[in-house]
Protein backbone atom coordinates (compact mmCIF):
# COMPACT_ATOMS: atom_id res chain seq x y z
CA UNK A 1 0.00 0.00 0.00
CA UNK A 2 2.89 2.36 0.77
CA UNK A 3 4.40 1.70 -2.67
CA UNK A 4 1.06 2.43 -4.34
CA UNK A 5 0.64 5.66 -2.39
CA UNK A 6 4.21 6.69 -3.19
CA UNK A 7 3.64 5.94 -6.88
CA UNK A 8 0.50 8.13 -6.87
CA UNK A 9 2.45 10.99 -5.31
CA UNK A 10 5.25 10.61 -7.85
CA UNK A 11 2.76 10.60 -10.74
CA UNK A 12 1.19 13.80 -9.45
CA UNK A 13 4.62 15.42 -9.09
CA UNK A 14 5.57 14.35 -12.62
CA UNK A 15 2.39 15.94 -14.03
CA UNK A 16 3.04 19.16 -12.11
CA UNK A 17 6.65 19.31 -13.24
CA UNK A 18 6.24 18.70 -16.97
CA UNK A 19 2.79 20.01 -17.86
CA UNK A 20 2.33 23.78 -17.78
CA UNK A 21 -1.09 23.91 -19.42
CA UNK A 22 -4.20 21.79 -19.84
CA UNK A 23 -5.73 22.06 -23.31
CA UNK A 24 -9.44 21.25 -23.73
CA UNK A 25 -10.28 20.93 -27.44
CA UNK A 26 -13.80 21.88 -28.50
CA UNK A 27 -13.75 20.60 -32.08
CA UNK A 28 -15.06 17.20 -33.17
CA UNK A 29 -12.35 15.43 -31.15
CA UNK A 30 -14.02 16.45 -27.88
CA UNK A 31 -15.82 13.54 -26.22
CA UNK A 32 -18.12 15.63 -24.00
CA UNK A 33 -18.52 19.25 -25.06
CA UNK A 34 -21.18 20.10 -22.50
CA UNK A 35 -19.31 18.95 -19.39
CA UNK A 36 -16.20 20.76 -20.62
CA UNK A 37 -18.00 24.03 -19.79
CA UNK A 38 -18.49 22.84 -16.22
CA UNK A 39 -14.81 21.96 -15.92
CA UNK A 40 -13.81 25.45 -17.07
CA UNK A 41 -16.39 27.15 -14.83
CA UNK A 42 -15.10 25.39 -11.72
CA UNK A 43 -11.49 26.12 -12.65
CA UNK A 44 -12.36 29.83 -12.82
CA UNK A 45 -14.26 29.61 -9.51
CA UNK A 46 -11.14 28.13 -7.90
CA UNK A 47 -9.02 31.03 -9.12
CA UNK A 48 -7.23 29.10 -11.89
CA UNK A 49 -6.13 30.92 -15.03
CA UNK A 50 -8.44 30.11 -17.94
CA UNK A 51 -8.52 31.30 -21.55
CA UNK A 52 -10.99 30.90 -24.41
CA UNK A 53 -9.32 30.46 -27.80
CA UNK A 54 -11.88 31.99 -30.13
CA UNK A 55 -12.24 30.28 -33.52
CA UNK A 56 -9.47 27.80 -32.68
CA UNK A 57 -10.58 24.17 -32.94
CA UNK A 58 -14.21 24.93 -32.18
CA UNK A 59 -13.51 27.54 -29.52
CA UNK A 60 -11.16 25.52 -27.31
CA UNK A 61 -10.11 26.29 -23.73
CA UNK A 62 -6.69 26.54 -22.12
CA UNK A 63 -6.20 26.21 -18.36
CA UNK A 64 -3.17 26.32 -16.12
CA UNK A 65 -2.40 22.68 -15.41
CA UNK A 66 -3.41 21.03 -12.18
CA UNK A 67 -3.68 17.32 -11.57
CA UNK A 68 -7.05 17.85 -9.85
CA UNK A 69 -8.56 19.47 -12.97
CA UNK A 70 -7.03 16.81 -15.21
CA UNK A 71 -8.56 14.11 -13.01
CA UNK A 72 -11.92 15.93 -13.07
CA UNK A 73 -11.81 15.85 -16.88
CA UNK A 74 -11.22 12.11 -16.85
CA UNK A 75 -14.12 11.52 -14.46
CA UNK A 76 -16.45 13.68 -16.58
CA UNK A 77 -15.40 12.06 -19.86
CA UNK A 78 -13.98 15.35 -21.13
CA UNK A 79 -11.05 15.11 -23.55
CA UNK A 80 -8.07 17.13 -22.31
CA UNK A 81 -4.36 17.13 -23.09
CA UNK A 82 -1.38 18.18 -21.02
CA UNK A 83 0.67 20.79 -22.81
CA UNK A 84 4.06 22.37 -22.30
CA UNK A 85 4.58 26.10 -22.23
CA UNK A 86 6.37 26.14 -25.59
CA UNK A 87 3.45 24.46 -27.35
CA UNK A 88 1.05 26.86 -25.64
CA UNK A 89 3.07 29.83 -26.90
CA UNK A 90 2.98 28.44 -30.45
CA UNK A 91 -0.83 28.02 -30.32
CA UNK A 92 -1.37 31.56 -29.00
CA UNK A 93 0.84 32.92 -31.79
CA UNK A 94 -1.20 30.99 -34.34
CA UNK A 95 -4.52 32.26 -32.92
CA UNK A 96 -3.29 35.86 -32.81
CA UNK A 97 -1.51 35.79 -36.17
CA UNK A 98 -2.22 38.73 -38.45
CA UNK A 99 -5.02 37.90 -40.83
CA UNK A 100 -6.40 35.12 -38.63
CA UNK A 101 -9.87 35.67 -37.19
CA UNK A 102 -9.08 34.57 -33.64
CA UNK A 103 -8.47 35.91 -30.16
CA UNK A 104 -7.42 34.73 -26.71
CA UNK A 105 -10.01 35.79 -24.11
CA UNK A 106 -9.15 35.54 -20.39
CA UNK A 107 -11.95 34.08 -18.28
CA UNK A 108 -11.53 35.66 -14.88
CA UNK A 109 -14.71 35.43 -12.80
CA UNK A 110 -17.28 32.69 -12.31
CA UNK A 111 -20.65 34.44 -12.69
CA UNK A 112 -23.39 34.08 -10.10
CA UNK A 113 -26.25 32.32 -11.87
CA UNK A 114 -30.03 32.38 -11.37
CA UNK A 115 -32.87 30.62 -13.15
CA UNK A 116 -36.33 32.17 -12.95
CA UNK A 117 -38.61 29.16 -12.55
CA UNK A 118 -41.65 28.19 -10.49
CA UNK A 119 -41.29 25.59 -7.77
CA UNK A 120 -41.78 21.94 -8.65
CA UNK A 121 -40.23 22.11 -12.10
CA UNK A 122 -37.82 19.31 -12.97
CA UNK A 123 -34.45 19.98 -14.68
CA UNK A 124 -35.68 18.50 -17.96
CA UNK A 125 -38.63 20.91 -18.09
CA UNK A 126 -36.23 23.58 -19.33
CA UNK A 127 -33.22 23.21 -21.63
CA UNK A 128 -31.08 25.72 -19.71
CA UNK A 129 -31.75 24.15 -16.32
CA UNK A 130 -30.94 20.78 -17.87
CA UNK A 131 -27.72 22.06 -19.46
CA UNK A 132 -26.47 23.71 -16.26
CA UNK A 133 -27.29 20.62 -14.20
CA UNK A 134 -25.59 18.24 -16.65
CA UNK A 135 -22.51 20.46 -16.94
CA UNK A 136 -22.29 20.81 -13.16
CA UNK A 137 -22.57 24.61 -13.14
CA UNK A 138 -24.21 25.88 -9.92
CA UNK A 139 -27.27 28.13 -10.01
CA UNK A 140 -30.07 29.33 -7.77
CA UNK A 141 -33.74 28.92 -8.55
CA UNK A 142 -35.74 32.10 -8.00
CA UNK A 143 -39.26 33.20 -8.85
CA UNK A 144 -41.75 35.99 -8.22
CA UNK A 145 -41.09 36.25 -4.47
CA UNK A 146 -37.35 36.74 -4.91
CA UNK A 147 -37.60 39.13 -7.87
CA UNK A 148 -40.15 41.41 -6.21
CA UNK A 149 -38.07 41.34 -3.02
CA UNK A 150 -35.09 42.76 -4.91
CA UNK A 151 -32.90 39.65 -4.97
CA UNK A 152 -31.76 40.06 -8.59
CA UNK A 153 -28.94 42.35 -7.48
CA UNK A 154 -27.11 39.28 -6.16
CA UNK A 155 -26.71 37.77 -9.63
CA UNK A 156 -24.70 38.35 -12.79
CA UNK A 157 -26.82 36.18 -15.10
CA UNK A 158 -30.52 35.40 -15.21
CA UNK A 159 -32.28 32.81 -17.31
CA UNK A 160 -36.03 32.88 -17.80
CA UNK A 161 -37.73 29.50 -17.76
CA UNK A 162 -40.44 29.10 -20.42
CA UNK A 163 -42.60 31.73 -18.74
CA UNK A 164 -45.60 33.54 -20.20
CA UNK A 165 -45.15 37.10 -18.98
CA UNK A 166 -48.40 38.25 -20.63
CA UNK A 167 -50.55 36.62 -17.94
CA UNK A 168 -52.32 34.34 -20.43
CA UNK A 169 -51.10 31.03 -18.97
CA UNK A 170 -49.16 29.99 -22.05
CA UNK A 171 -52.20 30.47 -24.31
CA UNK A 172 -53.09 26.83 -23.53
CA UNK A 173 -56.73 27.72 -22.79
CA UNK A 174 -58.08 26.62 -26.16
CA UNK A 175 -56.72 23.07 -25.90
CA UNK A 176 -56.14 22.38 -22.21
CA UNK A 177 -58.61 24.52 -20.22
CA UNK A 178 -60.22 21.38 -18.74
CA UNK A 179 -56.93 19.68 -17.90
CA UNK A 180 -56.11 19.36 -14.20
CA UNK A 181 -52.52 20.54 -14.63
CA UNK A 182 -53.65 23.69 -16.47
CA UNK A 183 -56.20 24.58 -13.81
CA UNK A 184 -53.64 23.94 -11.06
CA UNK A 185 -51.11 26.29 -12.67
CA UNK A 186 -53.78 28.96 -13.17
CA UNK A 187 -54.86 28.72 -9.53
CA UNK A 188 -51.26 28.86 -8.31
CA UNK A 189 -50.57 32.00 -10.37
CA UNK A 190 -53.74 33.68 -9.10
CA UNK A 191 -52.83 32.95 -5.47
CA UNK A 192 -49.31 34.28 -6.03
CA UNK A 193 -50.66 37.52 -7.53
CA UNK A 194 -53.06 37.95 -4.60
CA UNK A 195 -50.21 37.35 -2.15
CA UNK A 196 -48.30 40.26 -3.66
CA UNK A 197 -51.30 42.57 -3.76
CA UNK A 198 -52.20 42.35 -7.46
CA UNK A 199 -55.78 41.98 -8.65
CA UNK A 200 -54.70 40.29 -11.90
CA UNK A 201 -51.90 37.90 -12.81
CA UNK A 202 -50.87 40.09 -15.74
CA UNK A 203 -50.29 42.99 -13.35
CA UNK A 204 -47.92 40.83 -11.31
CA UNK A 205 -46.10 39.69 -14.46
CA UNK A 206 -45.62 43.26 -15.62
CA UNK A 207 -44.16 44.16 -12.21
CA UNK A 208 -41.73 41.24 -12.57
CA UNK A 209 -40.52 42.29 -16.03
CA UNK A 210 -40.01 45.86 -14.81
CA UNK A 211 -37.68 44.49 -12.10
CA UNK A 212 -35.85 42.34 -14.66
CA UNK A 213 -35.55 45.33 -17.00
CA UNK A 214 -33.92 47.31 -14.18
CA UNK A 215 -31.57 44.38 -13.50
CA UNK A 216 -30.38 44.42 -17.13
CA UNK A 217 -30.09 48.20 -17.20
CA UNK A 218 -27.83 48.14 -14.16
CA UNK A 219 -25.42 45.68 -15.79
CA UNK A 220 -27.17 42.31 -15.53
CA UNK A 221 -27.24 39.74 -18.30
CA UNK A 222 -30.45 38.07 -19.43
CA UNK A 223 -30.78 34.81 -21.35
CA UNK A 224 -34.14 33.45 -22.45
CA UNK A 225 -35.60 30.81 -24.75
CA UNK A 226 -38.95 29.99 -26.33
CA UNK A 227 -41.99 31.89 -25.01
CA UNK A 228 -40.01 33.78 -22.36
CA UNK A 229 -38.43 35.83 -25.17
CA UNK A 230 -41.36 37.37 -27.01
CA UNK A 231 -43.70 37.46 -23.99
CA UNK A 232 -41.06 39.44 -22.07
CA UNK A 233 -41.04 42.19 -24.70
CA UNK A 234 -44.82 42.07 -25.09
CA UNK A 235 -45.24 42.52 -21.32
CA UNK A 236 -42.75 45.38 -21.11
CA UNK A 237 -44.47 47.12 -24.05
CA UNK A 238 -47.90 46.59 -22.44
CA UNK A 239 -46.90 48.21 -19.14
CA UNK A 240 -50.16 49.18 -17.41
CA UNK A 241 -52.30 47.91 -20.31
CA UNK A 242 -54.76 44.99 -20.10
CA UNK A 243 -53.99 42.73 -23.09
CA UNK A 244 -55.76 39.64 -21.62
CA UNK A 245 -59.14 38.44 -22.84
CA UNK A 246 -61.87 37.30 -20.41
CA UNK A 247 -60.81 33.61 -20.15
CA UNK A 248 -57.53 34.76 -18.60
CA UNK A 249 -58.51 37.55 -16.22
CA UNK A 250 -62.30 37.66 -16.11
CA UNK A 251 -62.83 40.75 -18.27
CA UNK A 252 -62.19 41.89 -21.83
CA UNK A 253 -58.84 43.29 -22.93
CA UNK A 254 -58.38 47.01 -23.47
CA UNK A 255 -59.93 47.62 -26.92
CA UNK A 256 -57.17 50.12 -27.73
CA UNK A 257 -54.33 47.95 -26.37
CA UNK A 258 -52.52 47.65 -29.68
CA UNK A 259 -52.26 51.41 -30.15
CA UNK A 260 -51.06 51.91 -26.57
CA UNK A 261 -48.05 49.56 -26.76
CA UNK A 262 -44.76 51.21 -25.79
CA UNK A 263 -42.35 49.65 -28.28
CA UNK A 264 -39.54 51.94 -27.17
CA UNK A 265 -39.33 49.94 -23.92
CA UNK A 266 -38.73 46.61 -25.69
CA UNK A 267 -35.35 44.89 -25.82
CA UNK A 268 -35.56 43.15 -29.20
CA UNK A 269 -38.86 43.72 -30.99
CA UNK A 270 -40.96 46.57 -32.34
CA UNK A 271 -44.09 47.11 -34.41
CA UNK A 272 -45.57 43.67 -33.67
CA UNK A 273 -49.30 42.93 -33.60
CA UNK A 274 -50.93 41.33 -30.58
CA UNK A 275 -52.94 38.13 -30.84
CA UNK A 276 -56.40 39.07 -29.55
CA UNK A 277 -58.03 35.62 -29.74
CA UNK A 278 -58.03 33.40 -26.66
CA UNK A 279 -58.25 30.29 -28.82
CA UNK A 280 -55.08 31.14 -30.76
CA UNK A 281 -51.93 29.39 -29.52
CA UNK A 282 -49.84 32.47 -30.19
CA UNK A 283 -49.06 35.78 -28.48
CA UNK A 284 -48.25 38.12 -31.35
CA UNK A 285 -46.91 38.41 -34.88
CA UNK A 286 -43.29 38.12 -33.68
CA UNK A 287 -43.13 34.34 -33.77
CA UNK A 288 -42.76 32.51 -37.08
CA UNK A 289 -43.73 29.01 -35.86
CA UNK A 290 -47.01 28.56 -37.74
CA UNK A 291 -45.62 29.87 -41.03
CA UNK A 292 -42.89 27.22 -41.01
CA UNK A 293 -44.83 24.12 -39.89
CA UNK A 294 -44.71 22.66 -43.42
CA UNK A 295 -40.90 22.61 -43.31
CA UNK A 296 -39.65 18.99 -43.04
CA UNK A 297 -37.59 18.30 -39.92
CA UNK A 298 -34.52 17.26 -41.91
CA UNK A 299 -34.55 20.64 -43.68
CA UNK A 300 -35.03 22.66 -40.51
CA UNK A 301 -31.56 24.00 -39.77
CA UNK A 302 -30.03 27.36 -39.02
CA UNK A 303 -26.52 28.67 -39.56
CA UNK A 304 -24.32 30.52 -37.10
CA UNK A 305 -22.89 33.84 -38.18
CA UNK A 306 -19.17 34.59 -37.99
CA UNK A 307 -17.95 37.79 -36.32
CA UNK A 308 -14.62 39.55 -36.00
CA UNK A 309 -13.18 37.98 -32.87
CA UNK A 310 -11.00 40.94 -31.84
CA UNK A 311 -13.64 43.62 -32.46
CA UNK A 312 -16.81 41.68 -31.71
CA UNK A 313 -15.77 39.40 -28.88
CA UNK A 314 -19.22 38.93 -27.35
CA UNK A 315 -21.10 37.58 -30.41
CA UNK A 316 -17.96 35.62 -31.33
CA UNK A 317 -18.03 33.88 -27.95
CA UNK A 318 -21.77 33.29 -28.14
CA UNK A 319 -21.36 31.54 -31.52
CA UNK A 320 -18.38 29.26 -30.75
CA UNK A 321 -19.16 25.73 -31.91
CA UNK A 322 -17.71 22.66 -33.58
CA UNK A 323 -20.22 22.96 -36.43
CA UNK A 324 -21.63 25.98 -38.26
CA UNK A 325 -25.05 24.50 -39.08
CA UNK A 326 -27.34 23.69 -36.15
CA UNK A 327 -30.36 21.40 -36.16
CA UNK A 328 -33.56 23.40 -35.78
CA UNK A 329 -36.07 22.71 -33.01
CA UNK A 330 -39.56 24.00 -32.37
CA UNK A 331 -41.21 25.65 -29.40
CA UNK A 332 -44.19 27.83 -28.69
CA UNK A 333 -41.85 30.55 -29.90
CA UNK A 334 -39.54 29.04 -32.50
CA UNK A 335 -38.15 31.89 -34.59
CA UNK A 336 -38.45 35.66 -34.84
CA UNK A 337 -39.74 37.43 -37.96
CA UNK A 338 -37.01 39.84 -39.02
CA UNK A 339 -39.44 42.61 -39.82
CA UNK A 340 -40.12 43.01 -36.09
CA UNK A 341 -36.48 43.16 -34.94
CA UNK A 342 -35.33 46.52 -33.64
CA UNK A 343 -32.46 48.24 -35.48
CA UNK A 344 -29.21 47.30 -33.81
CA UNK A 345 -30.30 43.77 -32.83
CA UNK A 346 -27.44 41.38 -33.66
CA UNK A 347 -28.55 38.27 -35.53
CA UNK A 348 -26.22 35.41 -34.59
CA UNK A 349 -28.05 32.48 -36.14
CA UNK A 350 -30.63 32.24 -38.91
CA UNK A 351 -31.94 29.91 -41.59
CA UNK A 352 -30.51 30.80 -44.98
CA UNK A 353 -33.14 32.26 -47.30
CA UNK A 354 -35.85 32.52 -44.62
CA UNK A 355 -37.29 35.74 -43.22
CA UNK A 356 -36.54 34.86 -39.61
CA UNK A 357 -33.82 34.79 -36.96
CA UNK A 358 -33.24 32.05 -34.39
CA UNK A 359 -30.50 33.40 -32.13
CA UNK A 360 -30.23 37.14 -31.37
CA UNK A 361 -28.37 39.44 -29.00
CA UNK A 362 -28.32 43.05 -27.92
CA UNK A 363 -27.45 45.59 -25.25
CA UNK A 364 -29.74 47.50 -22.91
CA UNK A 365 -28.07 50.35 -21.04
CA UNK A 366 -25.26 48.71 -19.01
CA UNK A 367 -26.38 45.11 -19.56
CA UNK A 368 -27.04 42.57 -22.29
CA UNK A 369 -29.71 40.14 -23.38
CA UNK A 370 -29.71 37.04 -25.62
CA UNK A 371 -32.81 35.33 -27.03
CA UNK A 372 -32.78 31.79 -28.45
CA UNK A 373 -35.86 30.47 -30.27
CA UNK A 374 -37.24 26.99 -29.57
CA UNK A 375 -37.80 24.78 -26.52
CA UNK A 376 -35.21 21.99 -26.48
CA UNK A 377 -32.30 21.64 -28.96
CA UNK A 378 -32.51 17.83 -28.82
CA UNK A 379 -36.30 17.45 -28.83
CA UNK A 380 -37.47 18.66 -32.23
CA UNK A 381 -41.19 19.09 -31.54
CA UNK A 382 -41.54 19.20 -27.78
CA UNK A 383 -45.09 18.52 -26.63
CA UNK A 384 -46.78 18.75 -23.25
CA UNK A 385 -45.81 15.77 -21.06
CA UNK A 386 -43.21 14.45 -23.53
CA UNK A 387 -40.52 12.26 -21.91
CA UNK A 388 -37.44 14.14 -20.63
CA UNK A 389 -34.29 14.69 -22.66
CA UNK A 390 -31.27 12.81 -21.28
CA UNK A 391 -28.15 14.83 -22.07
CA UNK A 392 -25.94 11.81 -21.50
CA UNK A 393 -27.30 10.79 -24.91
CA UNK A 394 -26.29 14.19 -26.38
CA UNK A 395 -22.96 15.18 -24.76
CA UNK A 396 -21.78 16.89 -27.95
CA UNK A 397 -24.99 18.76 -28.78
CA UNK A 398 -24.20 21.91 -30.84
CA UNK A 399 -27.58 23.39 -29.93
CA UNK A 400 -26.93 23.01 -26.21
CA UNK A 401 -23.42 24.44 -26.62
CA UNK A 402 -24.97 27.78 -27.54
CA UNK A 403 -26.70 27.89 -24.15
CA UNK A 404 -23.45 27.26 -22.27
CA UNK A 405 -21.53 29.78 -24.38
CA UNK A 406 -23.70 32.40 -22.71
CA UNK A 407 -22.40 31.36 -19.28
CA UNK A 408 -18.69 31.60 -20.05
CA UNK A 409 -19.16 34.79 -22.05
CA UNK A 410 -20.11 36.44 -18.75
CA UNK A 411 -16.95 34.99 -17.17
CA UNK A 412 -14.91 37.08 -19.62
CA UNK A 413 -16.33 40.43 -18.50
CA UNK A 414 -16.25 41.51 -22.13
CA UNK A 415 -20.04 42.01 -22.30
CA UNK A 416 -19.53 45.19 -20.28
CA UNK A 417 -17.44 46.73 -23.06
CA UNK A 418 -19.35 48.34 -25.97
CA UNK A 419 -18.57 46.89 -29.38
CA UNK A 420 -19.21 48.07 -32.92
CA UNK A 421 -20.84 45.30 -34.89
CA UNK A 422 -20.08 44.89 -38.57
CA UNK A 423 -21.72 42.75 -41.19
CA UNK A 424 -21.30 39.07 -40.51
CA UNK A 425 -22.08 36.18 -42.79
CA UNK A 426 -23.21 32.64 -42.19
CA UNK A 427 -19.96 30.90 -43.08
CA UNK A 428 -16.38 31.91 -43.64
CA UNK A 429 -14.65 35.10 -42.55
CA UNK A 430 -16.48 38.35 -41.74
CA UNK A 431 -17.37 40.49 -44.72
CA UNK A 432 -17.74 44.23 -45.20
CA UNK A 433 -20.28 44.82 -47.95
CA UNK A 434 -19.68 47.74 -50.29
CA UNK A 435 -22.68 49.97 -51.03
CA UNK A 436 -22.52 52.49 -53.88
CA UNK A 437 -24.83 54.50 -56.15
CA UNK A 438 -25.86 52.70 -59.33
CA UNK A 439 -26.16 53.89 -62.88
CA UNK A 440 -29.28 55.92 -62.12
CA UNK A 441 -30.31 58.06 -59.15
CA UNK A 442 -32.72 55.40 -57.91
CA UNK A 443 -30.41 52.39 -57.84
CA UNK A 444 -27.87 51.03 -55.39
CA UNK A 445 -25.18 48.45 -56.08
CA UNK A 446 -24.12 46.20 -53.21
CA UNK A 447 -21.03 44.06 -53.50
CA UNK A 448 -19.64 41.41 -51.19
CA UNK A 449 -16.50 40.65 -53.14
CA UNK A 450 -16.45 36.86 -53.43
CA UNK A 451 -19.34 36.55 -50.96
CA UNK A 452 -22.73 35.72 -52.42
CA UNK A 453 -25.56 38.07 -51.45
CA UNK A 454 -28.80 36.21 -50.68
CA UNK A 455 -31.00 38.93 -49.20
CA UNK A 456 -31.09 42.73 -48.91
CA UNK A 457 -33.64 44.42 -46.62
CA UNK A 458 -34.38 48.11 -46.02
CA UNK A 459 -35.59 48.67 -42.45
CA UNK A 460 -37.20 51.93 -41.33
CA UNK A 461 -36.77 53.64 -37.94
CA UNK A 462 -39.74 51.71 -36.55
CA UNK A 463 -37.97 48.42 -37.32
CA UNK A 464 -40.28 47.50 -40.21
CA UNK A 465 -38.82 45.91 -43.34
CA UNK A 466 -40.18 48.17 -46.08
CA UNK A 467 -38.37 46.55 -49.00
CA UNK A 468 -36.85 43.06 -49.17
CA UNK A 469 -35.10 41.57 -52.19
CA UNK A 470 -33.76 38.04 -52.67
CA UNK A 471 -30.59 37.37 -54.68
CA UNK A 472 -27.96 34.77 -55.43
CA UNK A 473 -25.13 36.92 -56.68
CA UNK A 474 -21.96 38.70 -55.59
CA UNK A 475 -23.16 42.07 -56.96
CA UNK A 476 -26.77 43.10 -56.37
CA UNK A 477 -28.39 46.06 -58.11
CA UNK A 478 -31.51 47.37 -56.37
CA UNK A 479 -34.11 49.88 -57.54
CA UNK A 480 -35.03 51.95 -54.45
CA UNK A 481 -37.50 54.26 -56.21
CA UNK A 482 -40.42 52.64 -54.41
CA UNK A 483 -39.00 53.42 -50.96
CA UNK A 484 -40.99 56.18 -49.22
CA UNK A 485 -39.09 59.20 -47.88
CA UNK A 486 -37.22 58.41 -44.70
CA UNK A 487 -34.11 56.84 -43.21
CA UNK A 488 -33.36 53.13 -43.57
CA UNK A 489 -30.89 50.60 -42.22
CA UNK A 490 -29.66 48.28 -44.98
CA UNK A 491 -29.36 44.65 -43.90
CA UNK A 492 -27.43 42.31 -46.17
CA UNK A 493 -27.70 38.59 -45.42
CA UNK A 494 -29.35 39.51 -42.12
CA UNK A 495 -26.71 41.91 -40.81
CA UNK A 496 -26.46 45.69 -40.75
CA UNK A 497 -24.32 46.80 -43.71
CA UNK A 498 -25.11 50.51 -44.07
CA UNK A 499 -27.72 53.25 -44.04
CA UNK A 500 -29.63 55.26 -46.64
CA UNK A 501 -31.82 58.38 -46.48
CA UNK A 502 -34.57 59.07 -49.05
CA UNK A 503 -35.83 62.63 -49.50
Amino acid sequence: MKRIALLAILVAVWHTTFAGKLFIPMDTTQTNHLRAYGIVYHAIAEGKKAEWLLNYRGGSFMLDYSYAIYAACRRAGVAAAEMGDNTYTEIVARVMARGNNGDVIPLTRAPKMAVYTPGGKKPWDDAVTLALTYAGIPFDKIYVDEVLAGSLSKYDWLHLHHEDFTGQYGKFWGQYRDAAWYQAEQNAATKLATKHGFAKVWQMQQAVVRRIQAFIGQGGNLFAMCSATDTYDIAIAADGIDICDAPFDGDAMDPDAQNKLKFEQCLAFTGFKLSVTAMEYEYSSIDNTVARLSLPEEQDVFTLYTFQARKEAVPSMLCQNHVAVIKGFQGQTTAYRRQYLKPGVVIMGAAVGQDEARYIHGRYRKGTWTFYGGHDPEDYQHKVQDPPTDLSDHPNSPGYRLILNNVLCIASGRQKQPEGFTAGMATGAPVSFQIAAGGSENTLVISGGSTRITEVAFVNDAGKEVLVKQFDTTNATIDVQQLPAGRYNIRVNGQLAGKIARD
